[in-house]
């Protein structure tokens, strides 16, 4: 285990090869021009890894990621997980490139955008939407995605007023920007009055205005709630932060149904120019679906994250490090572990709903499944994760 206050450098593998179901029911597009990712059309038994688990070609190998105080080295496994389905380059830039003006104009990351633009958040979403070449529809996505993401930067990890005592409040006011309030006219005034001066809650108020150009009111609805979900799953880890207590591995599971990247995933429908009727989103089957994508995900973050974080950061791989008395890297494979165990289910269960869903959901299925890819390619290439800036 590393010695308290010592980074971890992390080692990539190369990745493996895509798990037999992608290649079956997605046909991805290949740039600007092309036409939407093929959704799910036939039923389709759980996959494995080609070759029966066994790896085509040379084993993984990995490239040192040297941190400032290291002093452990841990290297990630092959993931059982999608490569990204697209890689629109031209897209990804041009995508990039308005992100990082949209966040000068609303003031987040002040100080910060060339690095921010360096972490080609962009690319990310040009990946994780394979079935969009509108760069303005990629674009609404990108925005809601990094106002997300600048409340963590902001008020939880990095930036310079990250008072645990204080996110709730701020949290609070998110909430009311996000579901707009409705105050009288005169106390209306002042909380306008502090729109103004606070760059997080003015990105989360353009990028939703972005979004409504695009998306029905219901799919704005189903963001909001998937915001106000990741909002009590902040409150809980500036809990944990503020009394220096660490969870149990079950206790962060939870939270990580919470705190994920669900606001984010909700979007792949409206960005893909369709919607997905309600009901069947609703669906328990659906929405365990869902909720297992979106923890793997964020699973897979926290695997990449390790070298970019402070080495008492909360993750999975440092609590079960510390719970169940291993190495670092075996806290490192057993997180992967449980991540291939939730790819897998995720996988069983698209190819199950594909056979009985409506078009719009075997669609959907198709774009959850290539969102896992396109984020899985951007951590393993992204200088937010590659670099420990």
């Amino acid at each position: 285990m590393p010695a308290p206050g010592a980074r971890t450098a992390v080692q990539a593998p190369s990745p493996p090869p895509p798990p037999l179901l992608l290649e079956r029911l997605l046909a991805g597009p290949a740039g600007l021009g092309t036409s939407a990712a093929r959704p799910f059309d036939s039923p389709a038994p759980p996959a494995t890894a080609r070759g029966g688990g066994e790896q085509e070609g040379p084993p993984p190998t990995g490239r040192d990621r040297p941190v400032e105080g290291q002093a452990t080295t841990v290297r990630i496994p092959a993931l059982y997980c999608p490569d990204a389905v697209r890689d629109d380059p031209a897209l990804g830039e041009e995508v990039n490139n308005r992100l990082v003006e949209w966040a000068e104009e609303t003031g987040i990351f002040t100080g910060r955008l060339e690095r921010l633009r360096s972490h080609q958040f962009g690319r990310l979403f040009m990946l994780a939407h394979p079935d969009c070449d509108d760069p303005d529809r990629v674009l609404a996505a990108a925005r809601c995605g990094l106002a997300e993401w600048s409340v963590d930067d902001h008020w939880v990890d990095e930036g310079e007023d990250t008072e645990p005592e204080l996110l709730g409040a701020r949290l609070a006011m998110a909430h009311a920007v996000i579901d707009p309030v409705r105050l009288p006219a005169r106390y209306q005034a002042q909380f306008e009055d502090l729109v103004r001066r606070q760059p997080v809650l003015r990105a989360f108020r353009s990028s939703l205005g972005h979004l409504s150009e695009f998306a029905s009111t219901t799919q704005v609805a189903r963001l909001r709630h998937e915001l106000a979900v990741m909002f009590v799953g902040y409150g809980q880890e500036a809990q944990w932060r503020d009394s220096g207590r660490r969870p149990a591995v079950w206790e962060y599971l939870v939270h990580r149904y919470e705190n994920a990247f669900y606001p984010c995933m909700a979007l792949i429908d409206p960005v893909g120019g369709y919607e997905v009727p309600a009901p069947e989103l609703a669906d328990p089957t659906v929405r365990r679906t869902y909720l297992y994508a979106g923890m793997a995900n964020v699973l897979l973050n926290d695997i990449y994250s390790m070298a970019k974080e402070d080495p008492g950061d909360t993750n999975l791989p440092n609590l079960i490090a510390a719970e169940e008395n291993c190495s670092l890297q075996e806290a490192v494979d057993r997180t992967a572990a449980i991540h291939d165990e939730l790819m897998h289910t995720v996988e069983a269960d698209c190819a199950v709903l594909a056979t009985a869903g409506s078009p719009q959901l075997r669609r959907y299925l198709a774009g959850l499944w290539a969102w896992m890819g396109g984020s899985k390619q951007w951590h393993a290439t992204s200088a937010r994760y590659q670099q420990a800036q």
